[in-house]
């Protein structure tokens, strides 16, 4: 994997400018990656767990910590209103014993 280059605050979501290209190349990662999605997303409406999510904007890889309250087909659904595309989701790291 490549260097993450920054942890983002949450709150700073909303001016990170991402690229319409999906950063996953091969069908089973993107069926991976909603996978995991929706199992954040349980795990936040059921226990408010946080989850690292590495993504990638114009700038490079980043990783924010935080809570998946809802999952679209073309988003993540944050707290305080703040989303992340899914298609620029490198990974859902989920805590181990949260699985």
């Amino acid at each position: 994997m490549n260097k993450i280059s920054a942890i983002t605050e949450q709150e700073l979501l909303h001016k990170v400018n991402f690229p319409k290209k999906e950063v996953l190349r091969f069908p089973e990662q993107i069926n991976d990656r909603k996978q995991n999605a929706q199992r954040a997303k349980k795990l936040g409406n059921l226990f408010n767990e946080r989850v690292k999510i590495i993504f990638e904007d114009i700038e490079g890889k980043k990783i924010v910590e935080t809570v998946v309250w809802g999952v679209t087909d073309r988003y993540l659904m944050l707290k305080k209103g703040m989303s992340l595309p899914l298609h620029r989701v490198h990974e859902i790291i989920i805590n181990k014993a949260a699985k």
